[in-house]
């Protein structure tokens, strides 16, 4: 069974949450705080996926993203922010939440986004066919698939789920320019809800890790008015 753990101070949003998850099939762990979510995951199996909300007592929420990305870069994290919030919504895929979801929300829109961002890991962890290399090799970058590590010149770089999938996209597409919508499609499905500005805060945080100087990328280079390139 897939495992959530909801994190939300307000009891009555948490239980209508927790409710409608279980009735959908998930496993749910509930926390009113970020204090309480570390403890839970520590002490808990393993969850598939979080669902932080912002504004929380002590800790808040993109400083829980933040602390949980540092020691885990599997797990699924959807950040929750109010109506207007873009900073947060921004600064939140920029510390490593695969996507965000803006109140007010339906339950059904949560539902199916938490089930795309599950199936993705799940693909992005999945065995390869036999006939496909388990190794993509671009200059100096090595992608292992097995492992799931990027290698640049022998030394690995840490990379959340999304990330690893958008380096795969481009491995398969050298030198070719990928539209946005084409990179939003193939990370994060066809049936995606949100904005497509999520693929260039990606493309920012994956510069910041890969390129030697990220303000002049050699590597992952922007075409203007279109999208992305890779270049080896």
């Amino acid at each position: 069974m897939k495992r959530v753990l909801v994190v939300e101070d307000e009891a009555s949003i948490r239980e209508m949450l927790t409710l409608n998850l279980k009735m959908a099939g998930w496993e749910v762990l509930e926390a009113g705080s970020a204090e309480r979510a570390l403890e839970l995951m520590h002490r808990e199996e393993p969850c598939d996926a979080a669902l932080l909300d912002i504004m929380l007592p002590g800790m808040d929420g993109l400083s829980l993203c933040e602390t949980i990305r540092r020691d885990n870069n599997d797990i699924g994290i959807i950040i929750v922010s109010a109506k207007g919030q873009e900073s947060d919504k921004i600064r939140g895929l920029s510390i490593g939440a695969d996507d965000y979801i803006t109140k007010p929300f339906s339950v059904s829109e949560l539902v199916a986004r938490l089930e795309a961002l599950t199936r993705r890991i799940k693909r992005s962890g999945s065995p390869k066919a036999e006939a496909e290399p388990e190794q993509l090799v671009s200059g100096p970058f090595v992608l292992d698939e097995k492992s799931r590590v990027l290698y640049k010149a022998g030394a690995p770089i840490d990379l959340t789920q999304v990330e690893f999938q958008i380096m795969e996209l481009f491995f398969r597409n050298p030198a070719t320019a990928l539209v946005r919508e084409k990179i939003l499609e193939g990370v994060w499905g066809k049936n995606y809800y949100g904005d497509v500005k999520i693929v260039d805060v990606n493309i920012r945080r994956l510069r910041m890790k890969i390129e030697d100087e990220p303000s002049n990328p050699q590597h992952i280079l922007t075409v203007w008015g279109y999208g992305y390139r890779w270049n080896a």
